[in-house]
C-alpha cells in the first residue's frame, strides 16, 4: 500500500528532477526519518505535507522536527522546506526564510499557516512571524535551481 506522504513528496521530487536542468541527486537523510533529504550532497530538504483539501494549510513542527533541519543546516549550509498544500501546490521555503516564521527559540510544538486566494500566490505566517512578502507558485523549483546554480 502507498502511504500518503509518499505519494505527496513524490510531487516535490517530480518538480525538481522535471525542471532542474542540471544533474539532482536526491537521497535520505537517513533510514529512520521519512521527511530529510540530501541534494547533491549540498543541501537539506525537509518535506512536510498537509491532507487538507483546502486553503488554509496548517503544518506542525515539533522540537525533533527543527532539530532534524538544524543539522542539516549545519552541515550544508541550506535547507530547503517544502510544504505541500495537498493537491494546491507547494511553497518552498529557504532556511532564512523559514526562521524568520519559526525562530531559533524552538518551543515542543510550533506551526506554520499557508493561506492563499483563487489565482493568488502564497501567505505564509507562523508562530513566531509573518512572511512580508507573498511565494510563488513556482518556488519550488525556483529556489533550489537558484541556489545551485550560483
Amino acid at each position: 500500500m502507498i502511504k500518503e506522504y509518499e505519494y505527496l513528496h513524490g510531487v516535490v521530487f517530480n518538480r525538481l528532477c522535471n525542471v532542474f536542468e542540471m544533474e539532482l541527486s536526491i537521497k535520505p537523510l537517513n533510514k529512520k526519518g521519512y521527511s530529510a533529504y540530501i541534494l547533491n550532497n549540498k543541501a537539506g530538504l525537509y518535506i512536510k505535507y498537509s491532507g487538507k483539501r483546502l486553503t488554509p494549510w496548517r503544518f506542525t513542527f515539533l522540537k525533533s522536527h527543527h532539530e532534524e533541519i538544524e543539522k542539516m543546516y549545519t552541515r550544508f549550509g541550506e535547507v530547503f522546506i517544502a510544504l505541500v498544500c495537498y493537491l494546491d501546490g507547494i511553497v518552498m521555503l529557504n532556511y532564512a526564510e523559514l526562521k524568520t516564521i519559526l525562530d531559533h527559540a524552538h518551543k515542543d510544538s510550533e506551526w506554520l499557516n499557508i493561506s492563499r486566494r483563487k489565482n493568488k500566490m502564497y501567505s505564509v505566517t507562523g508562530t513566531d512571524g509573518t512572511l512580508d512578502f507573498k511565494v510563488s507558485k513556482t518556488s519550488c523549483p525556483d529556489k533550489v535551481t537558484a541556489f545551485f546554480k550560483k
